[in-house]
């Protein structure tokens, strides 16, 4: 290779154009010669001096090698990690190194939408050519990511690792009146969505948060949460002890774990929350239909309505009300996509209009109380997105909202010793993180906080 250096000072901006000018008319420099490089160098303060200069060849080729970029791709439905990998530029022989490599720690069968990949690539000197793969960085979650890179060593192929990223577990209180919507209430001193999602099901059993809830009332909570390196809240954890003030009167739920492991919520006497079926089973809807006798608003004429309808946006889960068996999953005329679910000898509960059946539910399928076996649609003769729910005791319909249910386990003996020392500690450590901030909360007048039933993220 025939190497070759020019270098040129240059005094001037006249100068700077007319040495421009005569480089870009030389027949020794051609057009596919390395770019002008320039430098400042300080001659005198008036005066700086522009030093303009081409590289050697080889030089030139090394730092062309060099250079790498960063793609951020984020995975969607039905991608699969090859085809992102080559649709990035990435040669399918590296993608193929790559993807096996990463699968001694995580299998791409379990990518899921939404996770996060950053790719480091080097362009390739032949225009059409793929580019080499450098790095990929699977963002596995918050906790650990997947680092995929090359070999050292001059090696040939890739080496995988994955990097922890640690959490500190921290335990957060907070309480607050509510006065339009449990959500608009929590969210106002910053308890997370989740955590408010999970004191809605824990409370579902004896809460009715359509018609219980009245301006005036308040909650309270202290639960697990997660920070990362940086002191961010990432996640958060397990509610350790709640409480709802309603109409002046407070329901306050310890969680506890059973001597057999079961993990459960109680009352300060060690009664168990849990009955056999949840009253709503599902979070953020508005009833809009009760049980009862109705004028039908497609058939137009008055029939026993025999369930109970929530109003919920397309999409919205549905829980199973309690545990039992799934003895019919599929359509089901008028009722549209429909589940039922025989819970024990005496009680049955149906689901309808649904716009899909959970994966895995189906006759014969085991399900527990509070799994997703379906979302909120209008399938089958409905006139909007909605969950028809019945409850059926032996054999007949009967109205879910004032059906009463035995209570669930009592602790007794040394277990309940034990949960009884347990509640004495969760709530003084409750009453050191609220300190002087306690909030009174009482009922005022009648009027119902029913906030913005039409959303899920403001439910009554």
């Amino acid at each position: 290779m025939k190497k070759r250096i020019t270098l040129m000072a240059v005094l001037g901006a006249g100068a700077a154009l007319s040495a421009a000018s005569f480089m870009s008319n030389s027949t020794t420099q051609a057009a596919s010669d390395v770019p002008l490089l320039t430098e400042t160098v300080e001659s005198s303060p008036a005066a700086p001096t522009q030093i303009a200069y081409y590289m050697e060849d080889s030089t030139a080729e090394a730092a062309q090698l060099s250079i790498t970029y960063d793609r951020k791709l984020t995975v969607g439905d039905g991608d699969t990690l090859m085809a992102m990998l080559t649709n990035a530029g990435a040669s399918q022989r590296d993608a193929y190194a790559a993807i096996t490599e990463m699968s001694k720690l995580f299998k791409p069968r379990h990518l899921k939408p939404g996770h996060e990949i950053i790719l480091t690539l080097r362009p390739s000197p032949a225009p059409d050519s793929p580019d080499s793969l450098i790095s990929m960085k699977l963002i596995e979650s918050v906790e650990r990511d997947i680092l995929v890179r090359e070999a050292d060593n001059g090696e040939e192929g890739f080496v995988a690792e994955a990097i922890d990223h640690p959490l500190t577990l921290e335990v957060a209180a907070a309480e607050s009146v509510i006065e339009n919507s449990l959500f608009l209430a929590g969210e106002a001193v910053g308890v997370p969505p989740g955590v408010l999602a999970d004191l809605i099901q824990i409370y579902s059993f004896d809460v009715d948060f359509q018609r219980d809830i009245r301006t005036g009332d308040g909650f309270s909570v202290m639960y697990e949460q997660y920070m990362d390196e940086n002191g961010a809240l990432v996640r958060s954890g397990n509610i350790l002890r709640a409480s709802m003030t309603l109409s002046g009167k407070e329901k306050i739920l310890y969680r506890f774990e059973t001597v057999k492991g079961t993990i459960d919520y109680f009352d300060p006497d060690g009664k168990s929350v849990r009955r056999t079926l949840m009253r709503t089973p599902i979070n953020g809807a508005r009833l809009s239909s009760s049980y009862g006798n109705r004028k039908h608003p497609i058939l137009g004429y008055t029939k026993l309505h025999t369930g109970t309808d929530f109003a919920a946006p397309r999409g919205t889960p549905i829980y199973a009300a309690g545990n039992g068996t799934v003895n019919y999953a599929g359509r089901k005329g008028g009722y549209g996509l429909y589940v039922r679910i025989r819970h024990n000898g005496t009680y049955q509960t149906a689901y309808a209009h649904m716009s899909g059946i959970a994966r895995g539910v189906r006759n014969g399928t085991r399900v527990n109380q509070g799994q997703v076996i379906g979302y909120v649609g209008t399938t089958g003769r409905s006139t909007g997105n909605h969950l028809h729910y019945e409850v059926i005791r032996n054999g007949k319909f009967i109205n879910s909202r004032t059906m009463h249910l035995p209570s669930g386990q009592a602790l007794k003996d040394d277990e309940l010793a034990t949960f009884l020392a347990m509640t004495e500690e969760s709530s003084a450590q409750y009453a050191a993180l609220i300190g002087d901030n306690t909030v009174l909360f009482a009922a005022t007048g009648d009027t119902i906080a029913t906030g913005n039933c039409e959303s899920a993220e403001a439910p009554c």
